[in-house]
Parts: C-alpha cells; structure tokens; sequence
C-alpha cells in the first residue's frame, strides 16, 4: 500500500494519498484543499485516483471535492447519514450503509462506522493501518459540540478502534498532535480521552 499523507486547506487537515502498488489505483480520503497538490503528488507516484473517501460531511474535509472530482473523474463516497449535508456538485455518487469492507485495486479496506463527531463517521484499516478523519486524534479526539455530535457515541466508536491490534498506525485527519500519526498502543497509554473511554494504561 501506497500512503502519502498531505496537509492541506486552512484548519490543519492531513488528507490522504492511498494507491495500490500493483494496479496503481487510488483514493483520496478527505480532500480539504490544495487539490493541485493531491493532483501531483498522484501523478509523481503514478496513481490513478478513482475514489474520492469523506470521512465526514464537514467542509474542512470536503473542501476539494468537486474540484479533484472534476480532474480526475474520481467517484466521491460518504456515509448515507452524511450525505444530505453535501450540496450541488459536493454531492456522492456512493452512499455507504452497511457494507463492511472497501476496495481499492487489491486493497481491502475494513470500514468502521464511528459516529460520535458525526452522524456517519468513518474510518477505515486495512494492512495495520487505521485512517481515523476526526474520531481519533494523535493524543486527542474530536469535538462533539457541533451538529450530530454525542460524547458517549464518540467514546463507543473509540473503544471499538482500540479493539485492533496495539501496532496498528492511526493516521488521524488533523495535525493536532505532537506527531503527524501514532498508534492504537500509543493512544491507549497517551490518548487524554482514553482513561474516560476505557482504555488507561499504565507504563
């Protein structure tokens, strides 16, 4: 798996590059900005972008959507729950709903609905890597104070994510952390959100 993580747009956003060796296809998941960079980062690894991946509905993360849709072709996907808050050409042709997994060339993707920051939040792992949007943050998580936001349901879709193995990578959707990405171990021993989610461990 090829992985580039891209900081973009104006409110810290890591988007990410992610393209099968083999067949050279390619997703981007959350493209806040910068498309012209996510363009040629794709063509300086040789990758041809096929999908679009929101994490979540909000604009931060949204932003370049219909800019790099429109450059590449690529298919915008989201979560069925999100969907009615993307409007004209930020609008998906893929609404996911109960499907499991996520294919990207060889690449398959576990899906993880994680509501909490929003209603139909996900993340996705596959290959001992976890993209987390805003469920899951370097030493952090995300804010539940805006529209469809639930503390309890975010601390639910958090303990599932600390399920997975403690050398899985987390590559989170912002740069809010002292380290650009971290792992499920990590989190558990660090995390300032993991003694109330139910994961304090002890050095």
């Amino acid at each position: 798996m090829i992985i580039k993580q891209l900081y973009v747009g104006s409110w810290d956003v890591f988007c990410y590059l992610i393209g099968c060796e083999k067949t050279r296809e390619a997703m981007v998941i959350d493209p806040g900005g910068d498309v012209d960079l996510i363009v040629a980062k794709a063509k300086e690894e040789n990758l041809n972008i096929t999908y679009i991946f929101n994490t979540h509905h909000h604009g931060d993360h949204t932003y370049g959507n219909a800019a790099l849709k429109k450059l590449t072709g690529a298919k915008i996907v989201i979560h069925a729950l999100e969907e009615g808050f993307l409007k004209g050409d930020l609008k998906a042709d893929i609404r996911l709903k109960d499907e499991k997994t996520f294919q990207v060339g060889e690449i398959i993707f576990q899906i993880f609905h994680t509501p909490g920051h929003s209603p139909g939040g996900l993340c996705l792992y596959a290959e001992g890597q976890l993209f987390t949007g805003d469920t899951l943050f370097v030493g952090d998580s995300g804010r539940t104070d805006l529209a469809g936001g639930h503390r309890p349901t975010l601390g639910a879709s958090i303990r599932k994510l600390m399920e997975l193995p403690d050398d899985t990578v987390v590559w989170p959707g912002h740069d809010y952390g002292p380290t650009p990405s971290s792992t499920i171990g990590h989190e558990k021993r660090t995390n300032v959100n993991a003694k109330e989610y139910g994961y304090y461990v002890k050095d």
